[in-house]
């Protein structure tokens, strides 16, 4: 059973790597965050365009390998529709998982749940953990710099 598990997450995660909906620039994106892994040259690019107090619509630009860019795909998708306290909550609920917590029920991780195995490779934490650091990060510049 565990190995049909392994073998559905791979599998999701290298759908999203090859075929993802969300990859591309978003001319007007209210939040644009960039990040790096210098360990394995992973770069990631968010664009997020916000409705109110809602995240309308996600973009992600970058190179990398299948992790990083599979991470940032499912992310994106994730994020669409999410208030900015929910994008938060499902940040911090990705970083409980990563050290091998369970996932808060109140939060829909959606397909960032294939990530739970990645934990078991802690050289592959970083680039799964990339896009959602650079999410983080711009959504904490654009809500300071609304409250200057």
């Amino acid at each position: 059973m565990v190995e049909q598990l392994d073998e559905l997450y791979r599998e999701v995660i290298l759908d999203h790597f090859k075929n993802s909906s969300h990859h591309g620039a978003l001319p007007g994106a209210q939040v644009n965050a960039d990040g790096t892994n210098p360990l394995c040259g992973d770069e990631v690019a968010f664009h997020l365009k916000l409705d109110g107090d809602r995240i309308g619509q996600v973009r992600f630009e970058g190179k990398g390998c299948a992790i990083s860019q599979a991470t940032s795909s499912m992310l994106a998708q994730q994020l669409e529709g999410k208030t900015l306290p929910q994008a938060r909550a499902l940040i911090e609920a990705l970083k409980g998982v990563m050290q091998g917590q369970d996932p808060d029920p109140d939060v829909d991780l959606g397909d960032l749940e294939a990530l739970s195995g990645v934990r078991k490779f802690p050289v592959r934490v970083k680039c799964a953990a990339l896009s959602w650091n650079v999410v983080e990060s711009g959504l904490k510049e654009h809500v300071q710099q609304k409250h200057v």
